[in-house]
């Protein structure tokens, strides 16, 4: 273990980062609401500008990743945990949407990176280390969730909170410089031949956006959920997001001999049931006590969607195309990362939050069906994209 932690720190230490940010950002969300003075059909629009910029920034990530080198990925890990102190230092209802999407163009040009690096490791080194690098990023959103509630309890407001976990972030951006960190496969080569991708990485990113519309949607909205349907307290309500963030650690942790045990398509199938019974629990509990139950099977659930279908991209993708396959994975599957909180308060506040939780369970068992027909591109490499 020592040996794998070493080789992989740099990636370790982008994905902490990335769940300190957003575990902070989540469990902050009910004072930002208040701050702003908006309902939640109301944040939901004002959220969607972080996917904008987000998007626009992961399509630019190959081309900014291959011509900064080695120092692609600390740039990207620095500018994300410093840019996530900005939001909470405005109410400003055209400022805070302006610094949403600093946040989110930061946050996907470390998604890309970190996400290509990883597969990079894994196949040169003969490694698995996708689950480990998710578990890091559980992690750091519960250590950045419960210290964000624990802030917010002795009445700091989300001005002081959100600086505080944003130097947090950006000091994880020293221990991503690698002397050879050098990204590979990048830019999309000259011989149009080896250009083609194939229905891998569509299908894998498919799956990767249905795991994390749910799984950043539930814990984007799990605090307010607990504090607003369940009457709890902001403690209470912070306990939600750190709760399915802990469990989906920890099970990571486990994926990580699990993988090589059971296969990974079965692995995606029984993740999303597991993942979509939690959902459901969550959309009926009457109780904080309940709803954390139904974190922490939602969580043991969908902790292994994500990893598995990146892992199968990198692993199934031609070696010269490895990096640019898990580009467009990343891409496609984060589109559910960030429209997935802003799709759920549109839900929420048209029909309740308990509602939106039952949509999350919808939505995951579509991998019963894109799982099947991965496991089919796979065998068959088709060459169509």
């Amino acid at each position: 273990m020592p040996n794998i932690l070493t080789v992989a720190r740099a990636p370790l230490a982008a994905f902490a980062a990335m769940g300190v940010v957003w575990g902070t950002f989540a469990a902050a969300l009910p004072d930002l609401k208040t701050m702003l003075a908006i309902d939640e059909a109301q944040l939901g629009v004002l959220l969607l500008f972080t996917p904008i910029a987000a998007v626009t920034a992961m399509l630019l990530a190959p081309m900014f990743g291959a011509a900064m080198g080695r120092l692609a990925l600390p740039c990207a890990v620095l500018t994300m945990g410093l840019g996530f102190a900005l939001p909470g230092q405005t109410a400003s209802l055209i400022l805070f949407p302006l610094a949403m999407m600093i946040c989110g163009a930061a946050t996907g040009l470390t998604d890309v990176l970190m996400n290509a690096r990883v597969a990079q490791i894994e196949n040169t080194r003969s490694l698995h280390l996708m689950n480990l690098c998710h578990a890091a990023y559980s992690f750091g959103y519960a250590g950045g969730a419960l210290a964000t509630g624990a802030m917010r309890g002795a009445g700091l407001g989300p001005s002081l909170v959100l600086g505080t976990m944003a130097l947090v972030a950006a000091s994880l951006a020293l221990l991503t410089w690698e002397r050879d960190g050098q990204i590979d496969g990048l830019r999309k080569p000259k011989d149009k031949g080896a250009a083609r991708l194939g229905l891998i990485p569509i299908l894998g990113g498919a799956v990767v956006l249905i795991a994390f519309m749910t799984e950043n949607a539930a814990e984007a909205w799990s605090a307010l959920h607990i504090e607003k349907t369940l009457g709890g307290s902001p403690s209470e309500g912070a306990m939600g997001p750190a709760v399915l963030a802990l469990t989906m650690g920890f099970a990571r942790l486990a994926g990580q001999g699990l993988v090589a045990r059971v296969s990974p398509f079965r692995l995606l199938v029984g993740g999303a049931v597991i993942a979509a019974c939690g959902a459901l629990i969550a959309a009926g509990a009457q109780s904080p006590v309940m709803a954390y139950a139904g974190f922490i099977v939602m969580g043991l659930g969908a902790s292994v969607i994500a990893p598995t279908a990146f892992s199968l991209v990198g692993r199934l993708a031609e070696p010269q195309a490895r990096a640019r396959a898990v580009a467009r994975a990343t891409l496609l599957g984060y589109f559910g990362y960030f429209f997935g909180p802003p799709m759920l308060g549109f839900i929420a506040g048209s029909f309740g939050l308990r509602m939106a939780f039952v949509f999350a369970a919808c939505l995951l068992l579509a991998v019963l069906i894109l799982a099947p027909l991965m496991a089919r591109a796979g065998r068959r490499l088709l060459p169509a994209v």
